[in-house]
Order: structure tokens, then C-alpha cells, then sequence
């Protein structure tokens, strides 16, 4: 009897458990989706993209000064430009004349003098090639030492001073703009320390008539003034290490470019004494 009235019970128990649970699933569904719904609504403004702040022109940067700047800080700039290119220029033509003349000497050391003859060896030289320049003023001296004057110098000395007079004049070829990359080295700092002080006496003139001395109305005109310094060392130092370098590879080429002349001289008086047997 017990057990009956036991199971009595808990079968009611089970059905009140069914009823009651989709009444609850259901109530539980609408405020999910309600709940999802505040959740989508309050995503969805932080998903847009913050649209981009408006870029705004630096008043103070280095385009502004050549577009709109005074005439003493165009002037300075356009110097420096000119400066720069013209250092760039005679750095490459200088260097690819060197380079040329090292490749050249090399050439002429291993076949020049294995030639049968002195013609046919300049006649093996390119036509602007700076030995062949000299090895023809030497042989032209050697061959035409006449006059009442040049007589009175005996013909080694002649010779030699012919070709030490071609050799010279292969010097001054390539060290031609040594003397412009040297005065742009020294000078350009200079030159743009001048724009930076004029930009700086402009902006204290301009801030002393305002009436206004906060950080802002000073930073950006300093700030802009000493451009001109920076650009200045941007143009001496390479101008610097390029004449440096040049120097360096002037005396290397001409070392090679004397031993030429050297020798050829040697080979001319040689000629001369077997000629006199």
C-alpha cells in the first residue's frame, strides 16, 4: 500500500516537473533573444569605424619654407641645392675618371711595353687616352729637339720636361673640382647656420609683436629656423669625404701615371743611345 501511494506521488511530481519546465524554456527564450538584442544594439556603434581626423599641414616643415617662405631662406636653400648637386656631380665624374685611368694603367703596364715598336704601342692606346697623350708629346719632344733655344738644353732634359709637362696637365684633369668640393665642405654649415639665424630673428621679431611668448608660438619658428643648419651639414659632410676620397685616389692613379712616364723615358734615351751606335 505504501509503495503504491510512493509511486502515486512521484509520478505527479514528474508530471508537475514537465509542465512546468516549457513554460520556463519558453520565458527563458524571449529574454535570451532580448538580451541578445541589447547586445547587438550595443555592439553595433562600436563596430563602425572612428572616422580619421582631417591631416593638417605642417606650417613648419621644409616644403612650407620653399613654398612660402621669405626670400633670404629661398636664397639659402637654393644655394645648398646648388651646392649639393654640384658636389654629387664632380664626385661621380671625378671617380669614374680615376676608375677609367686605373683601368687603363693596368692595361698599358702588361702590353705597352711588349710592343715592337714605341709607334705601334701608342697606336694600340685609345685616342683619349691620357697615356697615349703622353707617350706622343714624349716622343714628339724626343724627335724634335731643334731651335736655337731648345738646343741649348740637352736633349734628356728636354724630353723630361715634356713629359713631366703632360703629366701634369693629366694631373690637373682629374683633380679638377677638388677645389669646388673643398669650399662647398667649409662653407655650407655656415651658410645654413646663417638661415637659422635669420629664421630664429624673425620669429622673436614676430613674437615680440604679438605680445606672445607660450611654447607653441616659439617651438615651431625655431624649430623651423634650425632646419637650415641640418640641411647645411647634409651638404659639407659628403662634400668632405668625397674630396678625401678623391685625393687618396688621385695619388694612387698618378703613382701609376708617373711610372709610365718613368719608363717611357728610359725606353726614349735608350733608343737614343742605340741610335748613336
Amino acid at each position: 500500500m505504501i509503495s503504491r501511494i510512493t509511486g502515486f506521488l512521484a509520478a505527479i511530481a514528474m508530471a508537475a516537473t514537465l509542465a512546468v519546465s516549457p513554460a520556463h524554456a519558453q520565458d527563458q527564450k524571449p529574454a535570451d533573444a532580448a538580451s541578445a538584442a541589447v547586445a547587438d544594439a550595443g555592439a553595433a556603434p562600436a563596430a563602425a569605424p572612428a572616422a580619421a581626423p582631417a591631416k593638417q599641414d605642417n606650417p613648419y616643415s621644409l616644403a612650407n619654407i620653399v613654398a612660402h617662405g621669405n626670400v633670404v631662406d629661398q636664397v639659402v636653400l637654393a644655394i645648398l641645392a646648388f651646392m649639393s648637386m654640384g658636389s654629387w656631380y664632380i664626385l661621380v665624374v671625378r671617380l669614374w675618371d680615376t676608375s677609367k685611368l686605373s683601368s687603363e694603367a693596368k692595361e698599358v703596364r702588361a702590353t705597352f711595353f711588349k710592343k715592337p715598336s714605341l709607334a705601334d704601342g701608342i697606336k694600340s692606346l685609345k685616342e683619349e687616352s691620357a697615356f697615349r697623350y703622353i707617350a706622343t708629346a714624349a716622343v714628339e719632344a724626343s724627335e724634335h729637339h731643334e731651335g736655337a733655344l731648345t738646343e741649348n738644353i740637352d736633349h734628356s732634359s728636354w724630353v723630361t720636361m715634356n713629359v713631366e709637362r703632360a703629366v701634369a696637365d693629366v694631373n690637373t684633369k682629374i683633380t679638377a673640382g677638388l677645389g669646388f668640393l673643398a669650399t662647398v665642405g667649409s662653407t655650407s654649415p655656415f651658410i645654413g647656420l646663417f638661415g637659422t639665424v635669420w629664421g630664429i630673428l624673425n620669429a622673436l621679431t614676430a613674437i615680440g609683436v604679438a605680445g606672445q611668448a607660450s611654447i607653441d608660438k616659439v617651438a615651431g619658428p625655431v624649430g623651423a629656423a634650425l632646419i637650415m643648419t641640418a640641411i647645411g651639414l647634409v651638404v659639407a659632410v659628403p662634400a668632405v669625404l668625397g674630396y678625401n676620397w678623391l685625393v687618396n685616389r688621385n695619388k694612387a692613379v698618378m703613382g701609376q701615371v708617373r711610372s709610365f712616364a718613368g719608363d717611357l723615358h728610359g725606353v726614349l734615351m735608350g733608343n737614343r743611345a742605340v741610335a748613336k751606335r
